[in-house]
């Protein structure tokens, strides 16, 4: 007699209840899919990938703590056998790169969920990368519409390493340094040291400043 083969894990990260629960009732219509977590913050998502270790992640750009980009980065460095598969509003070439750039493999717009959902873990699972159609076509028209050889531009958020962009979006969403320190578990002399050097490095002046910064490239929702 044969064992039964495992389920796929699926762990779903979104700050919407409303979502989360669409979403696993979507994915556990498949019968060998089982949703194994559902996280509400990114770092919560971190967290809970490491628990719980899934074949794929399904991971809103959006989120409070922790955005989907950061949460991608830690969760593919702990866990590189992980897929992620953003899902977002966003219809932004840069967010694609972002997205891409995090290591995630799967994108695709809230709006088109219902269609594309199944098809787009299906591929992931087996290491194929899934693209919402009309995410596809604006990477088409993007590379097509680019002079030959000219690079891709390089967001300025990739001049912070992980951690000050960690602070950026806690900062951004009105967190005190003893408050960020808390959250990431360091000193506040050393969250008030990452303060000032993200300050200096991106020539910001206050903290409306930081805050338009971080709705520019995306940190944080305006």
């Amino acid at each position: 007699m044969m064992a039964d083969t495992p389920k796929t894990k699926i762990l779903i990260a979104d700050d919407h209840e409303i979502v989360r629960h669409g979403l696993r009732s979507m994915l556990e219509s498949h019968p060998d899919w089982e949703v194994v977590g559902e996280a509400v913050t990114g770092r919560e998502a971190v967290e809970m990938a490491k628990q719980t270790m899934p074949n794929v992640a399904v991971i809103d750009v959006s989120m409070p703590e922790l955005n989907g980009l950061e949460a991608t980065r830690q969760i593919l460095k702990a866990l590189p056998q992980t897929e992620v598969l953003i899902l977002t509003m966003h219809e932004s070439e840069q967010v694609v790169r972002e997205v891409l750039d995090a290591g995630a493999r799967g994108y695709v717009l809230k709006s088109d969920a219902g269609r594309d959902l199944i098809a787009a873990v299906e591929a992931l699972c087996q290491r194929k990368a899934f693209f919402s159609s009309r995410v596809s076509e604006m990477l088409l028209q993007s590379y097509l519409s680019r002079p030959a050889r000219e690079p891709a531009p390089e967001a300025p958020r990739n001049r912070l390493t992980a951690r000050e962009r960690e602070i950026v979006q806690l900062l951004a969403e009105g967190k005190t340094n003893k408050e960020v320190a808390s959250a990431l578990n360091i000193s506040i002399k050393t969250a008030e040291t990452h303060r000032t050097n993200i300050m200096n490095k991106l020539d910001l002046h206050s903290i409306s400043e930081l805050v338009r910064y971080a709705v520019r490239n995306n940190i944080v929702e305006p």
